[in-house]
């Protein structure tokens, strides 16, 4: 049986989600066609040889329709036999086409695929792909009979169960942009970021190559005087126990972005004289209360902790994605985990949450922090939509 190696993995710079963000004058599909472009470039490879390219994309309307990742790659210049496909596991569609990519390698269905995301959500803004109409039927309405809620509700419930205080939400929320400040200051960043030619406000042409969502003057104490961002007095009176803790500060910005893995068999690797950074070792998937919605890491990480052998004192960094800041402190609290492996480079509340690219930016991440600390073993997780979570776990080699 092969094995799945990751031969490289790069994302672009994170751009603000919103009309005048530093990626938003540029179609998604171009930003993807860059990444694609530019990992099959930096590894002199024939894109011919890429047996398929896995997408992810949450907002699959508009200008990110028809199966983005097949315009991208024809975009990007690749040849018209390469195929692609699109997929959607909500926040973590770019890490389930890592897992679908790397378990291709593995049954022996791929030789080289890549694994990639994009999501602008400058242009194509959440709830975009709704149109306007109700997606759930009466079944739904049924079995959920008080109704489903957004994010922030269920964000706001687990700070609830977890008894997470405002403080402790904002201190966590700030020491994010303090690392990610940090590790881009010392250049952590530099291997993972592919620079791309972009148009400013002004028309002009200029590179952009800096997470644009990072805020170096963050403190615990400005994020303090935010005000909940999802309060309501139906849900008060539905949820007496919700604190109302979830601000603009403490949860992941809108974010355009797009990034990439290289993933092939380790044969395939030696035979291109390539050089594997990291394998993929385990994986699972799991579901969790639609209405709590953000939970779902937990199980996910106890279900790849069970088929791996593993535990959480065998991990040496853990990215655990910031769509909320009570999302990755509730996991740790699970878990013991040591708050210095939680993500050390800062996590999605400073670094953007492109919602279809964040899972192989994590991956990105993730594998340059075990190259850079010689760590072993690193986790990846992430909650999503309607109650979901992937778990990866990948070993440095």
């Amino acid at each position: 049986m092969p094995e799945a190696v990751i031969v490289d993995v790069a994302r672009l710079a994170s751009g603000k989600g919103k009309p005048g963000g530093a990626l938003s004058a540029t179609q998604p599909v171009e930003l993807l066609a860059h990444v694609l472009r530019s990992i099959v470039e930096r590894n002199d490879l024939d894109p011919a040889l890429v047996d398929d390219v896995i997408g992810g994309c949450v907002g699959q309307a508009g200008e990110q329709a028809l199966n983005i990742s097949r315009t991208a790659l024809l975009s990007a210049g690749f040849p018209e036999s390469v195929p692609a496909t699109t997929v959607d596991r909500q926040c973590g569609s770019s890490q389930q086409a890592a897992h679908f990519a790397a378990q291709g390698v593995i049954a022996g269905a791929y030789d080289i695929v890549i694994a990639a995301g994009v999501e602008s959500m400058s242009r194509v803004p959440m709830g975009f792909t709704v149109a306007g109409q109700n997606p759930y039927g009466p079944s739904i309405a049924a079995r959920y009979p008080e109704g489903l809620v957004g994010q922030g509700i269920s964000a706001e419930l687990v700070a609830a169960k977890w008894k997470l205080d405002r403080e402790t939400l904002d201190q966590f929320s700030a020491e994010s942009h303090r690392r990610a400040t940090q590790a881009a200051a010392e250049g952590f960043f530099d291997r993972e970021i592919i620079p791309i030619d972009v148009k400013n406000a002004d028309g002009e042409t200029v590179t952009h190559s800096v997470d644009e969502t990072v805020r170096a003057s963050t403190t615990a104490e400005g994020l303090g005087g935010l005000k909940s961002s999802f309060y309501s007095e139906q849900y008060a009176q539905r949820f007496p126990e919700i604190n109302w803790h979830i601000t603009p500060g403490n949860s992941s910005p809108l974010t355009d972005g797009a990034s990439a893995a290289l993933i092939m068999s380790d044969t395939m690797a030696s035979k291109l004289n390539l050089t594997p950074r990291a394998r993929f070792h385990s994986f699972s998937v799991a579901g969790d209360d639609p209405v709590f919605m953000l939970t779902a890491p937990i199980p996910a990480t106890r279900k790849i902790f069970e088929r791996s052998g593993l535990s959480i004192d065998d991990i040496d960094a853990y990215e655990v994605n910031e769509a909320f800041a009570p999302v990755p402190l509730a996991w740790a609290h699970e878990f013991g985990a040591d708050p210095a492996k939680l993500n050390p480079r800062g996590g999605a509340i400073a670094l953007g949450h492109a919602l279809g690219s964040s899972g192989t930016r994590l991956l990105s991440t993730l594998v340059n922090q075990l190259e850079a600390t010689g760590g072993r073993y690193g986790l990846q997780t992430m909650c999503e939509g309607a109650g979901m979570a992937n778990a990866t776990i990948i070993e440095r080699v």
